[in-house]
C-alpha cells in the first residue's frame, strides 16, 4: 500500500535460521535435547509474535487511510487478518505442545494454506504420517475407477464396504464378482452382507 509510517521488517532470514535450528535440536535426545528444543521454539515464537505485531500495526494504519485507498487494500487486509488468526492458533498449539506437553490439541491446525487438512496416521511402523483428507477410491477391472468419495472427517473403514459394493452395482449395472479391500474393511457382517448382494 506504500507510505507506511513504520517500515515492516522482513524477518524471513531469521525465521528460516530458527526452523533449521529447531530441526537440528530435534536430533538431541534426553533432558538436554528437550531444553535445547524449548529454547529454539521459544525464540521462534518470539519472532512470530513480532511478525504478528507488525501485521496488527499495518492493519491499524490501513484504518487511518482515506476511504479510496482503504477500499483498494481491503481484500488484502482481510487475508492478512485471516492468516494472522491462524498463526495465533499455531502459536497456542506450539506453546501447549512444546512447553506443556499437550499433544492432543482440539481443532489442531496443521496447514495455514489449507486449514481443513488433517493428520492421517497409517498406524504402521515405518509409514510416516500424511497430511490431507481421506479419499475412498474404488477400482474395477482394467484400472477403471467407478466410484470415489472424499470425507470431511475420517470415517472407520468397516461401514464403507457395503455402500461401496452397492455404488459399484448402481454405476456398472451389476455388483462385482470379487471384492478385495484393506484389512480394516473386514468384518463377518460385511462378508455376509457382500454375499447377500451377490459377491462371490
Amino acid at each position: 500500500m506504500g507510505g507506511l509510517k513504520r517500515k515492516v521488517r522482513n524477518r524471513m532470514r531469521s525465521v528460516t535460521k530458527k526452523v533449521i535450528a529447531i530441526g537440528l535440536a530435534l536430533r538431541h535426545k534426553g533432558t538436554e535435547g528437550e531444553l535445547k528444543r524449548q529454547r529454539e521454539y521459544g525464540q521462534q515464537l518470539r519472532l512470530t509474535r513480532q511478525i504478528l505485531n507488525d501485521s496488527r500495526r499495518g492493519l491499524q494504519e490501513v484504518e487511518t487511510l482515506p476511504a479510496p485507498r482503504r477500499r483498494g487494500v481491503r481484500g488484502l487486509g482481510e487475508q492478512l487478518e485471516t492468516v494472522a488468526e491462524q498463526v495465533r492458533r499455531v502459536v497456542r498449539q506450539t506453546k501447549a505442545g512444546v512447553f506443556a506437553g499437550l499433544t492432543q490439541f482440539p481443532d489442531k491446525l496443521v496447514g495455514l494454506f489449507e486449514p481443513h487438512t488433517e493428520i492421517i496416521r497409517k498406524g504402521k511402523s515405518g509409514k510416516p504420517n500424511e497430511l490431507g483428507k481421506l479419499v475412498e477410491l474404488q477400482e474395477a477391472e482394467n484400472q477403471i475407477i467407478p466410484h470415489y468419495e472424499g470425507y470431511e472427517e475420517r470415517p472407520s473403514d468397516q461401514p464403507l464396504l457395503l455402500p461401496a459394493v452397492e455404488a459399484h452395482g448402481r454405476k456398472l449395472g451389476r455388483v462385482p464378482r470379487w471384492v478385495a479391500a484393506d484389512a480394516g474393511f473386514y468384518s463377518r457382517a460385511n462378508e455376509e452382507g457382500a454375499r447377500a448382494l451377490g459377491v462371490r
